[in-house]
């Protein structure tokens, strides 16, 4: 049976606290060094932000469209009750260097963004979710939960920040004090009472140096940004480009992603390399446009069908690469 939530016992606030150690002590396992917990219970405060930036026309696409899936946790899991969030810390020494974009891993430039060079961290980081989740069902009875990597209804960096894990970025990043803004987010969403860690009260320098440098002035300066106008977003986009589009898209040597407002922060200056050998190992600096070019999707699928690049298909890469370099 399930421990009684609602008990007010000494007994059970005894094992609520002895659970939460051991998650933190078993996250460490797994060299996840950011976890915290952030309540289930209506963010009223996302919401009202939420609902001005829709009426700007600041959202991707990508977002929950259901904008009371987003504040509501119990239209996702009936009985939640807390959210465990963890971080995933994703950047290595061997990352190019932000002013000059030398890339001391390959002979040439990187030409996709830190973020997608490793294994896709939508599959490290669901196997390591559903390790953690496994553990809490060994050792609380009836724990009921549902992970997400980037795929969930909420602002995943909305809880890290009500789970205490780190600051907010003008930029809309999470950042930490040692690993900067370099890091993945992963929230399991749960039926078990842990104790809600609290937000950190401060946000970052607003030096507005991610303002000025930002390719597509997508970062309107009030912690909000508008992913229209992101390169990230842009090299992502299907279809055909606006002329605007493709003026952004040709500020920056990437083909996929965009490293600018995250090279230019002071807060990445002297950030910790990942302890996650998944984030290490496998790196893949460059794509090889004109072996792209020779291939067939099945044999693309086959190649890359396991980085976080692939999922538009060969020819948006294509595409950027010859829309940046004019050919």
């Amino acid at each position: 049976m399930m421990p009684d939530h609602n008990c007010k016992s000494t007994g059970f606030g005894s094992f609520r606290i002895d659970m939460k150690k051991k998650l933190a002590e078993y996250c460490r396992s797994l060299d996840i060094g950011y976890v915290g917990i952030a309540p289930a219970e209506p963010y009223h405060d996302f919401g009202k932000t939420w609902r001005r930036q829709v009426e700007k026309g600041y959202i991707s696409g990508f977002e929950e469209r259901d904008t009371a899936k987003r504040v509501y946790p119990e239209l996702t899991l009936e009985d939640a009750r807390s959210v465990i969030v963890c971080l995933f810390p994703y950047y290595t020494k061997t990352d190019d260097h932000p002013e000059t974009g030398d890339d001391p891993g390959t002979d040439g430039r990187a030409n996709i963004a830190k973020y997608a060079r490793s294994i896709d961290y939508h599959i490290i980081i669901m196997e390591k979710l559903e390790r953690i989740a496994m553990f809490l069902e060994d050792n609380i009875d009836g724990f009921r939960w549902k992970a997400f990597a980037d795929s969930g209804p909420f602002s995943d960096r909305y809880l890290a920040w009500k789970a205490g894990l780190g600051f907010r970025g003008i930029n809309g990043h999470i950042i930490t004090d040692k690993y900067g803004s370099y890091v993945f987010i992963g929230y399991i969403l749960n039926n078990f009472p842990f104790e809600a860690d609290d937000p950190q009260d401060r946000t970052c320098l607003q030096c507005l140096e991610c303002v000025r440098k930002c390719p597509g002035q997508c970062i309107m300066g009030d912690f909000t940004i508008n992913p229209k106008r992101c390169k990230s977003y842009i090299t992502q986009k299907k279809g055909g480009l606006s002329p605007e589009d493709i003026q952004i898209l040709k500020k920056h040597d990437l083909i996929w992603g965009c490293d600018v407002c995250q090279d230019v922060c002071p807060h990445n200056r002297n950030v910790h390399s990942t302890p996650m050998k998944e984030f290490r190992e496998d790196l893949l600096y460059s794509v090889d446009i004109d072996g792209l070019k020779r291939i067939s999707n099945r044999e693309f699928r086959k190649k890359y069908g396991n980085r976080s690049f692939s999922w538009r298909g060969k020819e948006i890469l294509i595409r950027n690469h010859e829309i940046i370099h004019g050919r």
